[in-house]
């Protein structure tokens, strides 16, 4: 007979089938197949003790499936849509639940008592119905609540705006499961002690509370508390335009997770010179755009947004492209640039769909090269080098560590559109990565992942899992002493949220928000950057300095991590041209199959980097060689490719981003004052109007751009 496992071997067993892709794969729908089986018991019970009947199986089923209700609208979100799209929604199971008690009720009385509970029946039909006609005026109130335009920092109050209607009655699955909840327990007592007095009472509560929502609803329709009409809403938004005269404008479209590359373009347009403006497509998006002072609109349809034809607003600047980029590259009176949201060496840095824009801004010499190289269509003379504004927050290097810890920051990107291997080390390389660091007694680990990583591949967010569980595992094993909690944190984090806060309640509509969020105070940016880089120090002072850390939330940004770590491990992604600001020592995994000097070659940000391999043999080396500087062999490598990817440091980026702007600016009227003319001579008595003084564009010596005199067509094709 063999010896029994011990007790530490079974739990390191178990532990392993838990972490494994399959284990985790388990875990993360575990809990939605227990409340399924739960919701599936708990009706089949009820109905079993309805036909026996079985008063005691009846009452706890029923009270077993409404205890599950609670917890799927309070814990399982996710699971209220896959319900609803296997028509198992909330109205159904509640009608079920429902006609069940009185289809017990019914078994359990007498016969000739079966006349007394048809107006019990009534009642429960006359509650839906009234269920019915709630959400009608519901989604008619939100129609009328539904504007054209939506806007952040504009002062919108001309508009009649007012706060949302209750959320419970705009919500249908929380207004029934409230709504009808006395029916349900009046019928549960009447079928507990026999007293229909008790469902009679709880049915009348629920037509009650019915007919009060459908009321207090109606009330929303009167004229006087419904905002402006479609056309007055347009007329206004005309008027805004005009009077306030916007320049250089960032446009963005993209999904909720996209909003981090609009997001880091937002401090270096607040810095242009003339009157910024940011357009979305989405009126999701109009909540996701970090906190600023600059005027937001959101212009969901085409109609509207051509209305951008006719007003001041010269240069459009996209950070991505999207399939509603093309409708705005349609308005003739605008210039387009592309900046993107970051520079790597990746081949959709280079995408074809450049073409179709005016310019393209790059950091420097290096994305000049690569789109020549990758021959998309971009012209040389069409790629103009600003820098990266946003570099301004990084830090430069200060030395090798100084203390007990090398804090390491892996920071790889996500798995891409096309499956390429080579876009994400965390499905090939990653866990071997991770162990090896962790193995390093004096490392200390950041890990932060790309925020899409596994949204394509659900093999990545599974390796993403995996890791996060070792780095929870290796900090379970290490001890030391923890700061003392002061309050300051917290303190930090009320004070910058409300000064960030772009709602004022989690049942706000667009139109309280547009009330609510006008015009901004003035100082508010200012006051906004002060709090973040306090509260900046007060997060890393409160955490460990021994403790490995999972970054995941909005703070601490990714930049506030490049000044903590003396080491950055990623991807061929922006994240490396950006640490190179730092002047730091960093690595790439290659996890693309190719080998070394072919990986260095094909992609320039890896030329001063440590290439790691899959199995992470070189981690030791690395961080020795982070710790002792003379032994780093690629200082000066660094250096030079900080030159090539960035350009120089003088003059800065915020100066050449802004001349660049200037510069498309002056080409934009130009070709307006062009258009007009032409449009004169060939349509006596028609004249496009220019208030704009048309200057000619500073150039800076070594800048190339599009010659302002070679003839356009008067409706330009992309």
């Amino acid at each position: 007979m063999s010896e029994p496992l011990p007790r530490r071997r079974l739990a390191g067993l178990f532990l392993a089938r838990w972490t494994n892709p399959t284990g985790l794969l388990l875990r993360r729908h575990a809990p939605r197949a227990l409340l399924t089986a739960l919701f599936a018991a708990a009706f089949t019970v009820q109905a079993v003790g309805a036909l026996l009947p079985h008063l005691p199986l009846l009452l706890a089923a029923t009270v077993a499936s409404v205890a599950a209700e609670g917890v799927l609208h309070r814990w399982q979100r996710g699971m209220v849509t896959a319900l609803a799209k296997s028509h198992a929604d909330l109205t159904v199971r509640h009608v079920l639940r429902d006609l069940l008690l009185v289809f017990g009720l019914l078994r359990l009385g007498e016969q000739e008592r079966e006349t007394v509970y048809a107006p019990l029946v009534a009642g429960l039909l006359a509650f839906y119905a009234l269920h019915c006609a709630i959400q009608a005026l519901s989604v008619l109130v939100r129609r009328t609540r539904t504007l054209p335009v939506v806007t952040r920092n504009i002062d919108a109050s001309a508009l009649r705006l007012s706060s949302a209607p209750p959320v419970l009655l705009r919500r249908p699955g929380h207004r029934l499961l409230v709504f009808g909840l006395p029916s349900t327990a009046g019928l549960l007592a009447t079928a507990a002690t026999g007293d229909l007095r008790c469902a009679a009472l709880g049915i009348a509560l629920s037509l009650g509370l019915a007919l009060t929502g459908l009321f207090d609803l109606l009330l929303w329709l009167l004229p006087s508390r419904r905002p402006a009409g479609e056309q007055e809403v347009l007329d206004w938004f005309d008027a805004w335009l005009a009077k306030y005269k916007p320049t250089v404008g960032l446009y963005f479209s993209g999904g909720a997770s996209s909003a981090y590359q609009a997001n880091m373009w937002l401090e270096p347009l607040a810095g242009l010179e003339g009157r910024p403006l940011i357009v979305l497509r989405e009126r999701f998006m109009v909540q996701k755009i970090a906190a600023t002072d600059v005027p937001i609109v959101c212009l969901p349809k085409v109609s509207t947004l051509m209305r951008l034809e006719q007003s001041t607003l010269q240069v459009l600047i996209h950070p991505s492209n999207s399939g509603k980029t093309s409708q705005v590259l349609r308005i003739p009176t605008l210039k387009h640039t592309f900046v993107n949201h970051g520079e790597s060496d990746k081949l959709s840095s280079c995408n074809p769909y450049a073409k179709a824009y005016d310019e393209v801004w790059v950091a420097g010499p290096a994305a000049r090269e690569r789109y020549a190289l990758a021959e998309v269509g971009v012209e040389d003379k069409d790629v103009v080098e600003i820098g990266r504004p946003q570099l301004d927050a990084v830090l430069p290097y200060a030395g090798p560590p100084t203390g007990t810890f090398t804090t390491v920051l892996y920071a790889p990107t996500w798995e891409g559109w096309d499956g390429n291997p080579g876009n994400t080390s965390v499905i090939g390389a990653g866990e071997h990565l991770v162990r090896a660091l962790l193995a390093d007694p004096g490392v200390r680990l950041l890990y932060k992942p790309h925020p899409l990583t596994g949204s394509v591949d659900p093999r990545v967010g599974e390796a993403d899992l995996l890791i996060r569980d070792l780095i929870r595992a290796a900090n379970r094993k290490r001890t030391g002493e923890r700061p003392a909690a002061n309050g300051e944190l917290a303190r930090l984090t009320k004070e910058l949220d409300a000064l960030t806060s772009i709602d004022c309640r989690s049942g706000a509509d667009q139109v309280e928000r547009m009330l609510l969020q006008s015009t901004p105070e003035p100082g508010r940016a200012e006051a906004v950057a002060r709090a973040a880089k306090a509260w900046d120090e007060a997060y890393w002072a409160s955490l460990p300095e021994w403790e490995h850390q999972v970054v995941t939330d909005v703070r601490p940004a990714l930049y506030s991590c490049f000044n903590r770590a003396d080491l950055l491990i990623s991807d061929v992604s922006s994240v490396v041209s950006d640490f190179l600001a730092s002047g730091k020592p960093y690595a790439v995994a290659n996890t693309s199959g190719l080998p070394e000097e072919t990986f260095r070659e094909m992609f320039p940000t890896v030329r001063a980097a440590t290439v790691l391999a899959p199995d992470a043999g070189g981690v030791p080396g690395l961080l020795e060689a982070v710790r002792h500087p003379e032994k780093d062999e690629l200082v000066a490598a660094r250096a030079e490719l900080k030159r090539h990817l960035l350009g120089p440091d003088e003059p800065t980026s915020q100066e050449r981003f802004n001349e660049a702007a200037q510069a498309l600016c002056a080409a934009a009227r130009g070709h307006r004052v062009r258009m007009a003319e032409r449009s004169a001579a060939e349509l006596p008595g028609q004249r496009l109007e220019t208030t704009t003084p048309v200057t000619e564009p500073k150039r800076r010596p070594g800048s190339e751009r599009r010659p302002e005199t070679k003839p356009e067509p008067a409706t330009p094709s992309r």
